[in-house]
């Protein structure tokens, strides 16, 4: 037979090499068949095998500074809705928060989706899509002082989401403040039907991943999450930490964010953050109730809660929830798992891909 179909048997079972056996079954990647390997050897006909291990523990040492963080630290705002009487008094609210977080030496902050409406009491006698347009026009001041406290509070801001006009179009966003001054921002791809009845909000196309000090991350808004290819994508992209901002109503509207995003942590094997607002809001049409408790979730695997849940916050209560994840347990987790459900993909059988290569993050 030929060294591939040799090689193929022995990775089934069907030949025992007590080298190559040994060998494949302890994670050895074979990378080629060598021709010639030892003249003269008329039983393997010359052949060898380059073998590769991939060591996942290994990490640079050359490098003294700003190296990448084995446990990060997630701060999460579960952001009780009330009423402020300007933005300076909802910055006030913000700044708050980001203290309390950075003071536990927090990597990151998450705020909610949709954190900032209470500003819209302001126009409620204007209709409900005249009243979301002119929220909007806070997003950008909003979106300098969270690069401000950023850099102030040495803290990654993930902001929740805010509306945006652009060229006419309503969109949802979101930025990445990293606390080095640099920001990026993300936009919410699928609206739910009651953003495009009562808001005509659109859309947005872009998706991708984001490099941080404290590993590379990703953010889906709300309904985002209800859609396994999104995260999928940016697993391919390097994920470790998927943010989840969300705004839900009522607990049957929860439930589908908190069971959504507790999957794509176990199909994805990363950690999956999830933070939203509770309270009444009066006087602010279409935004009367939240429902929300604020959550992390883990892949399902020994090094791991076994109900997948590392922490959670008390339902329908104001509070921050402050925890550690630990990105080499992902590591280790890929290529030692009992189940790998990224490794074992079928990609021979069927791909998924962005239409947009322009979306892609990473390197």
């Amino acid at each position: 037979m030929t060294p591939s179909v040799y090689i193929r048997k022995v990775r089934l079972k069907e030949i025992y090499d007590p080298v190559l056996t040994f060998q494949l079954s302890n994670d050895f990647h074979v990378k080629k068949v060598l021709k010639g390997y030892m003249p003269g050897d008329e039983e393997s006909m010359e052949y060898g095998a380059l073998l590769e291990w991939n060591n996942i523990y290994y990490t640079k040492s050359e490098k003294l500074i700003n190296l990448p963080k084995s446990v990060v630290r997630l701060g999460l705002v579960q952001w009780q809705m009330r009423s402020f009487k300007d933005i300076e008094a909802l910055c006030e609210q913000i700044e708050f928060f980001i203290d309390a977080v950075s003071g536990y030496k927090s990597d990151f902050v998450l705020f909610p989706e949709f954190f900032n409406a209470p500003l819209m009491a302001d126009f409620n006698h204007l209709s409900e899509a005249e009243a979301i347009r002119k929220l909007a026009e806070y997003t950008v001041p909003l979106r300098d002082r969270f690069i401000r406290f950023a850099v102030s509070y040495n803290i990654n801001i993930i902001t929740g989401s805010l509306p945006y006009l652009e060229n006419g179009k309503l969109l949802n966003v979101g930025y990445v403040c990293r606390r080095d001054g640099t920001w990026e921002h993300y936009e919410k791809l699928y609206v739910t039907p009651n953003e495009v009845q009562y808001w005509g909000m659109s859309g947005g196309n872009l998706l991708r991943t984001y490099e941080t000090d404290a590993g590379r991350v990703g953010v889906l808004i709300c309904y985002d999450v209800e859609f396994p290819e999104l995260p999928r994508l940016l697993a391919a992209q390097g994920l470790q930490i998927l943010f989840v901002p969300f705004l839900t109503d009522t607990q049957n509207g929860y439930s589908r964010v908190r069971s959504c995003a507790h999957a794509r942590a176990i199909e994805n094997e990363c950690f999956v953050a999830i933070a939203g607002c509770v309270g009444n809001l009066p006087k602010v049409n279409n935004m009367d109730i939240q429902f929300a408790q604020s959550a992390v979730f883990t892949p399902a695997d020994f090094p791991f809660p076994t109900d997948g849940v590392k922490a959670e916050a008390t339902p329908n209560t104001e509070m921050t929830l402050i925890v550690d994840v630990g990105l080499d347990l992902l590591k280790e987790l890929h290529s030692y798992g009992s189940v790998r459900n990224l490794l074992d993909r079928r990609t021979d059988i069927y791909e998924l891909r962005l239409l947009n290569g322009k979306n892609t993050g990473g390197e």
